[in-house]
C-alpha cells in the first residue's frame, strides 16, 4: 500500500531524532518533544483548494520544516507519517 495525498496535501516521513554530547556519546530521543523535521515522500496534486489556485512548491526528497501542532499522523505497514497542507511546511532545508 501506498499514500497518494489529494489536494494541497503533502505525505512526511519524521526525521529519526538524536542528541549527540560533547564527547560524541548519542543519546536516543526517547523522551524528547518530536523534531518539526521531516523528508516529503509524496506530494498532492495541487490545482484549486477552497477556491485558490496552490501550485506545489514542494517535491519528494525535500527535507523541510513543518508547523509544530500541524497535520494528522498516520501508521501504514510499520511505518509512521504525517499528512500535512502544504501552508504547514514553513521551510525547504538545503
Amino acid at each position: 500500500m501506498k499514500l497518494v495525498p489529494l489536494g494541497d496535501r503533502v505525505v512526511l516521513k519524521q526525521l529519526v531524532a538524536e542528541e549527540t554530547t560533547k564527547s560524541g556519546i548519542v543519546l536516543p530521543g526517547q523522551n524528547k518533544e518530536k523534531p518539526q523535521q521531516a523528508e516529503v515522500v509524496a506530494v498532492g496534486p495541487g490545482g484549486v483548494v477552497d477556491g485558490k489556485e496552490i501550485k506545489m512548491e514542494v517535491k519528494v526528497g525535500d527535507q523541510v520544516i513543518y508547523s509544530k501542532y500541524a497535520g494528522t499522523d498516520v501508521k501504514l505497514d510499520e511505518e509512521e507519517y504525517i499528512v500535512v497542507r502544504q501552508s504547514d511546511i514553513l521551510a525547504i532545508i538545503q
